[in-house]
């Protein structure tokens, strides 16, 4: 948790932001008269714990990022409500104080109106409390402002409070606090950066201590389980569930039951949250046998090229859909270099026929999300009114295409696959037959994937890597890694 007057002023900007962005609304409809501004409340829920299999047997607690960024309560905040009334400039914590029996399986805790006054909030009231307070205000004609709920038990709590159906709540959320939400938090100020500087650091020793431990011979729930241990050791875990295996082409594998056979490639996608829920997210790519054959190499420098020219690319003013595009066209160069693609690159990539080996977009906004903000929806984090999503397939898996601003963290993770389900399926329609050598593909079917990703801010001058030092990335060392 940050200083209090962190919270304050994010509270405040807030608010400023949405009365603008709903003036901005009602400056689109039509009709005469003059826009007389209506009521407007906000309303944030914390999220509350989630049982496992019984009430009482729960998963770890994670905060509502959006509630955490301008509430600022972790782990201890389960089952509370921000509400901000913009008119009155009111902003009240509702949530309830434990009881001995609480205290006897808990311990002490800080009451509600204490919790408040350390984030900046004068009044606090009992949760019981917020149905009278919303619906008395939705009587006297305002709006009340919510993001999209994604747990049920938060869905059936604002079914309650607006009688919105449950399947409408997310088309109903608020646009205008979308935007308002969106523009503050794609934007990481110094407490924010140096946060992500820890997370990183701890991914860097996951990653680490995973690749200079794997040895032929050993099951991957082994390494998986390194990974693991080391988020919870110096920070508040992974920052999602750690993707490691062999069957690299697959992107998100989280069946860790291989044995490391000499031959394959081990890809490795993890990352950690520092105990403030900052996230980082890397992945790394390395021979199960701790030495790469002639084959990997060379697709291997491909992605690593690529990797290291969307870093010379990225600075304040260029769209982060430009950046992918550039990396596509250097891949495509590479993969025609060695026979698997042929013809003009430039038509090639128009074509999207990279995207066979490519499938996916080079990043993604991370922050207190791994995907941060998700949640609110990607056309208006990754992407905005000046920029629509492709329909193509690959581009159209593009996360982040907007322009790119100082303050804004960023994934920069090409990656090449050989996915032999794609292969055959493109193969049988002939598409884009006219830029792809089948038959040199096919003998690459066993091949695997590789993915190569790094965390990077957006600075004034261009970019940096986010952590005090960036993993292993070359082969030789990652070969070093591995030796030691």
């Amino acid at each position: 948790m940050f200083k209090k007057e962190v919270y304050i002023s994010r509270r405040a900007r807030l608010v400023d932001d949405l009365l603008q962005y709903c003036a901005i609304t009602e400056s689109m409809r039509p009709g005469p008269g003059i826009f007389s501004k209506p009521g407007n409340v906000i309303l944030l829920l914390a999220n509350n714990e989630a049982p496992r299999n019984y009430a009482g047997n729960t998963y770890d607690f994670r905060q509502d990022s959006t509630f955490l960024y301008f509430c600022g309560l972790n782990d201890e905040a389960a089952g509370f409500a921000l509400v901000i009334d913009c008119d009155s400039n009111k902003t009240i914590l509702f949530g309830n104080d434990i009881d001995m029996d609480d205290v006897i399986w808990m311990g002490p805790q800080p009451s509600v109106a204490e919790r408040a006054s350390s984030v900046g909030i004068e009044e606090s009231r009992a949760f019981g409390e917020l149905s009278q307070y919303i619906k008395s205000k939705v009587r006297g004609g305002a709006r009340v402002h919510y993001i999209p709920p994604y747990r049920a038990d938060n869905m059936i709590l604002l079914n309650s409070l607006l009688d919105i159906p449950v399947e409408q709540l997310k088309e109903k959320a608020s646009v205008e606090l979308i935007r308002a939400v969106v523009a503050q938090r794609v934007l990481k100020d110094e407490n924010e950066i140096a946060e992500m500087d820890h997370a990183c650091n701890i991914g860097y020793d996951m990653h680490y201590t995973v690749m200079s431990s794997a040895r032929l011979g050993m099951v991957e729930q082994e390494l998986a389980g390194m990974a693991v241990g080391v988020a919870h050791k110096y920070g508040a875990g992974e920052s999602f569930p750690t993707i490691l295996s062999q069957n690299g082409e697959t992107m998100h594998n989280h069946r860790h039951n291989q044995i490391l056979t000499d031959g394959r490639l081990v890809v490795m996608d993890a990352g950690a949250e520092a105990m403030s829920n900052y996230c980082s997210d890397f992945t790394r790519t390395f021979p199960s046998s701790g030495k790469f054959n002639q084959r990997q190499s060379e697709i291997y420098n491909i992605v690593l090229d690529a990797n290291n020219l969307a870093q010379a690319l990225a600075k304040p003013g260029i769209m982060y859909k430009e950046v992918h595009l550039a990396v596509a066209r250097l891949i495509t160069v590479g993969l025609k270099d060695l026979g698997l693609m042929k013809g003009d690159v430039d038509e090639a990539v128009a074509a999207g026929a990279h995207a066979l080996f490519f499938p996916h977009g080079l990043g993604h906004n991370i922050g207190l999300d791994v995907h941060d903000m998700e949640d609110l929806g990607e056309k208006y984090v990754g992407y905005n009114k000046y920029i629509e999503r492709s329909t193509q397939f690959g581009l159209s898996a593009l996360r982040m295409a907007r322009t790119l601003g100082p303050g804004m963290v960023v994934s920069d993770e090409p990656g090449i696959y050989f996915i032999p389900a794609l292969i055959d399926q493109w193969k049988a329609a002939g598409t884009n037959a006219q830029f792809i050598n089948f038959d040199k593909v096919e003998t690459y079917k066993d091949f695997g994937g590789i993915r190569l990703e790094d965390d990077i801010l957006i600075t004034y001058e261009g970019c940096r890597l986010l952590g005090d030092r960036r993993l292993p990335i070359t082969i030789s060392e990652v070969e070093e890694a591995m030796r030691k």
